[in-house]
């Protein structure tokens, strides 16, 4: 059966090798192409064609990489695709990896779309846990991550749940603490809007620089074993070669940089590696396939001559691409400051605006106010008008009936005299109209003063009214001429299709006044540059060390010690003792190499 499957193998080989092309399938880290290859083609052909079509120039950190049995590998530039053990089904897949890490990556990757791959598949390799990330760090990481993808941070649009379907956290980190993703994205929030200002690329190059401290960022393990049969596992960075227990991938045990190896090579499943110092015994190991070998021996290479490479001159293309970038970089910042520029006066603008709105409002309700209150004193006035006008007519009523009484008084008096008794009666009589008479005056003298007051009243209404009449007046004036003021102190957004001459005076830049001054070898003023870097470098290292401790208080005690996996508590220890990926480096280089080589056959 083996037999004809190794027939039908070869034979779908041979008829690929006939025809003319072959298809191929090339996964990136954001989406996947497929390309049509002639038969010659090379592994160079192909790559070439790949980064040219994503506009990748910085291709040294790059490689096309592809599954072979139970391991992986990367294609060789050299030979024809066909030649090489890539899968024999077409399409043929590849995966378009960062084959090597940089040291620094800020001061290494020059193009936004290197940068971009990079902090893809270093945040994958975090979520998928092949790179080891304390719980702090995962929060902060995954912050940046968020202000890469949404841009600033905006309470109106970012509301609680916004960040339920996102992954941004490794699953152990999620396990190892009883917190819920409400509890999660709240914290994750916290850190997302400090990051308020920063662009895409600015967010992305933050994840890197805190992502390249962790111990696993760049390493390939590999299991090996030493001359005495011991397991082990091999190391392979952009610092050199270290060599680390099974159940410890973050401390190595011994390390041997890059400037102190002389030689390395490979027979069969032996791995010889020569130091520079001659006096110095080689030291070997044993790896488990030959295929191995051949991973290591490319890594190692490819890692050696970035090494060497950074510490030289850099080559004309790469001095061109660093101008090129530091001039986009300037473009960028002075298009930010104008649009920041922009944003900031149509903010200004819209509370301006807002301001006057209430301002009128507050106008409007005042007249509203005060039409109501003349309405009331119209309607008072005419009520006490009214009521004039009958006490009026009553006061007269009252002297007509006086009137009559005061003559039927005299008819009596002129009566009295035909008699002692009628005149007896007419006193009587008489008496009791002056009585009435008498009260009647009183009440007429009672009734006009009321009709006096009442028209005072009613001329203090109607001085109420004209008073009330002259208040609406002004304040009808007064918004009439703020609203006159609005029309002229509103500054009008600029819509970003105007022409330049229509843009303020302060917001317009002149293309001459746009120059950039590269030459200067001043060694006096760039030390001066260097100093003040490295020590607003240490201040924003401390500032990020006290955002981790403060993340880590904050979550610490809901921690779960028992679901800690050995790296978590190998990570602590070495936080405790002070041990970080740097400084172990440095401590283990310090030995000779002679030292060295030796512990690394007595392990």
């Amino acid at each position: 059966m083996a037999g004809v499957l190794a027939a039908r193998m070869g034979f779908n080989s041979l008829m690929r090798k006939q025809a003319k092309s072959f298809n191929v399938r090339i996964c990136t880290m954001e989406s996947d192409m497929e390309i049509s290859c002639e038969v010659k083609w090379k592994g160079k052909d192909l790559f070439d064609l790949v980064c040219r079509t994503l506009g990748l120039r910085e291709t040294w950190f790059f490689g096309l990489q592809y599954n072979i049995k139970d391991t992986v590998a990367w294609l060789k530039m050299e030979k024809k695709v066909l030649d090489q053990e890539v899968p024999k089904e077409e399409p043929i897949t590849f995966q378009f990896l960062a084959k090597f890490y940089p040291e620094n990556a800020e001061e290494e990757l020059v193009q936004d779309i290197t940068q971009h791959l990079f902090f893809l598949q270093v945040k994958k390799n975090i979520l998928e846990e092949e790179i080891h990330c304390p719980p702090e760090a995962s929060v902060l990481l995954a912050s940046y991550a968020v202000h890469a993808k949404y841009g600033d941070y905006d309470p109106d649009v970012h509301k609680p749940g916004f960040l339920a379907e996102e992954e941004l956290l490794p699953k152990r980190v999620i396990n190892l603490y009883q917190m819920t993703a409400e509890m999660w994205e709240e914290r994750i929030t916290a850190c997302y809007a400090e990051h308020r200002g920063r662009t895409r690329d600015e967010a992305e190059m933050e994840y890197l620089k805190i992502a390249q401290d962790l111990d696993m960022y760049g390493v390939n393990y590999f299991l090996i074993r030493n001359k005495k049969g011991t397991d082990l596992l091999l190391g392979v960075d952009a610092l050199g070669l270290h060599i680390y227990e099974p159940d410890n991938k973050l401390t190595p045990k011994c390390s041997f940089p890059w400037n102190e190896i002389r030689n390395i090579s490979y027979s069969d499943k032996e791995f010889t590696i020569k130091p520079l110092d001659k006096k110095t015994n080689v030291f070997k190991f044993n790896s488990s396939r030959l295929r191995v070998n051949k991973l290591i021996l490319q890594l190692c290479i490819g890692n050696h001559d970035l090494f060497m490479r950074r510490r030289r001159v850099d080559s004309l293309e790469v001095q061109q691409m660093k101008a090129q970038a530091r001039e986009e970089r300037a473009r960028k910042q002075v298009e930010r400051q104008r649009l920041q520029r922009e944003k900031q006066l149509r903010e200004e603008a819209e509370r301006a605006r807002d301001k006057l709105e209430r301002r009128l409002m507050q106008l409007q309700d005042e007249a509203h106010m005060a039409n109501d209150a003349l309405l009331r004193s119209e309607q008072t006035a005419d009520l006490l008008a009214e009521k004039a006008q009958i006490a009026e007519e009553e006061a007269k009523l009252l002297a007509q009936k006086a009137a009559e009484a005061e003559m039927e008084m005299q008819r009596i008096k002129v009566t009295a005299i035909r008699g002692q008794e009628e005149r007896r009666l007419m006193e009587q009589k008489m008496l009791e109209a002056e009585m009435l008479a008498l009260k009647m005056a009183e009440e007429s003298e009672r009734r006009a003063k009321e009709a006096e007051q009442l028209k005072q009243d009613l001329q203090e209404a109607r001085d109420s009214e004209r008073r009330a009449k002259h208040k609406l007046l002004e304040i009808t004036s007064k918004a009439v001429y703020t609203g006159e003021n609005a029309d002229l102190d509103i500054p009008k957004q600029k819509s970003p299709g105007l022409p330049p001459d229509s843009m303020p005076q302060d917001l317009s830049f002149s293309r001459e006044n746009l120059s950039f001054d590269f030459k200067d070898t001043d060694m006096k003023r760039l030390s001066m540059e260097i100093e003040k870097e490295k020590v607003e470098y240490m201040e924003k290292s401390k500032h990020l060390q006290e955002q981790l401790n403060e993340l880590k208080t904050e979550i610490e005690s809901l921690k779960l010690k028992e679901r800690e996996t050995p790296l978590d508590i190998i990570h602590n220890q070495n936080t405790q003792q002070g041990t970080s990926k740097h400084s172990n480096f440095k401590k283990l280089t310090l030995q000779s190499t002679k030292s060295r080589v030796a512990f690394f056959e007595e392990l």
